[in-house]
């Protein structure tokens, strides 16, 4: 594994009889980054974490985490990690102050000082059951469970599930303060777009078990506009001739509206004006990582149905 790696796969797989929920996945996560886990339902995001901590086994290919092969993770790297998933069971019978205390001796490096900080910041009671806990409060005690003992990596899997704004908030809060002052690395798997955007720095998104795409939210978004060229006079608008990093155009009239996914501004502007030759209107709006997102969602739909380019 590369040093400025947290994760590393190569042509992952994972099978299920005869179905390929993850294929030949060749990802990277750099150290220290919050990288963002993204796909529809049923492309293969939760069975991607569970090979990468040695829940599942993987059908072929190779990974590592924290330098350890995901095939068996040594106890000493897996007390370097903290999972945190809506499938997760708690032990329900415990008190929020008994799950800490089992959690403790597990954790060489369990800070007693930031789980202290960590209980008065989310407002825990030590002697409530998990079980009269409500979704958000128990989702902070796991949260806090993990977080306490310093983790070089965290692994969130659906961490926002049924939390109302405020629960949301503090969760994000809590994590972000902590990976500033710590450099930690989190890959975070989420359909809360919004919420990840504000904290996300790479992103990669996955459709049908494949990974479509893996870079910095800073060069996605420099690289995707949503583009509108209006033809003058009485031309009558096409979007035949569209390079494919052109998605989703829609004609009306004499304007084209479509996605632009791969050049750089001047590059754009260059290619749609030797595209478009004549005098033309043509305006490029940068789009949100949601936006993004939903536009190549709706292009995967696309292609899977046999309805695009």
């Amino acid at each position: 594994m590369s040093s400025d790696s947290a994760i590393e796969t190569h042509e992952l797989s994972r099978r299920f009889r005869r179905k390929n929920a993850v294929q030949n996945l060749t990802l990277r996560v750099p150290t220290g980054s919050v990288f963002a886990f993204l796909g529809p339902n049923g492309a293969g995001k939760t069975t991607t974490i569970k090979m990468l901590m040695s829940i599942l086994r993987a059908s072929s290919g190779s990974g590592t985490v924290l330098g350890g092969n995901i095939q068996k993770l040594r106890p000493d790297i897996v007390a370097q990690i903290g999972y945190v998933s809506e499938n997760q069971k708690m032990p329900d019978w415990m008190t929020v102050g008994g799950l800490l205390n089992y959690c403790k001796p597990w954790y060489p490096t369990w800070d007693d000082a930031l789980c202290e900080r960590l209980l008065r910041q989310f407002d825990l009671p030590l002697d409530r059951k998990l079980k009269h806990l409500s979704r958000g409060m128990k989702t902070k005690a796991e949260l806090l469970s993990v977080l306490a003992f310093r983790p070089k990596l965290l692994m969130l899997d659906e961490p926002f599930s049924g939390l109302d704004p405020l629960v949301r908030d503090e969760f994000i809060r809590g994590v972000l303060e902590l990976t500033e002052q710590e450099q930690w690395t989190i890959f975070v798997s989420s359909h809360d777009i919004d919420e990840v955007e504000r904290f996300a720095n790479w992103v990669g998104i996955i459709n049908n078990g494949r990974l479509e795409l893996c870079e910095s939210v800073v060069g996605l978004q420099s690289r995707f506009r949503r583009v509108e060229v209006v033809l003058a006079g009485d031309s009558t608008a096409t979007h035949q001739a569209l390079p494919s990093d052109c998605l989703l155009p829609e004609v009306s009239g004499r304007t084209v509206r479509f996605i632009d996914s791969a050049a750089t501004a001047h590059e754009r502007e260059d290619a749609l004006r030797r595209l478009f030759p004549s005098d033309v209107r043509m305006t490029a709006t940068p789009m949100s990582l949601r936006e993004i997102f939903l536009a190549l969602a709706r292009q995967f739909r696309l292609v899977e149905g046999g309805g695009a380019k």
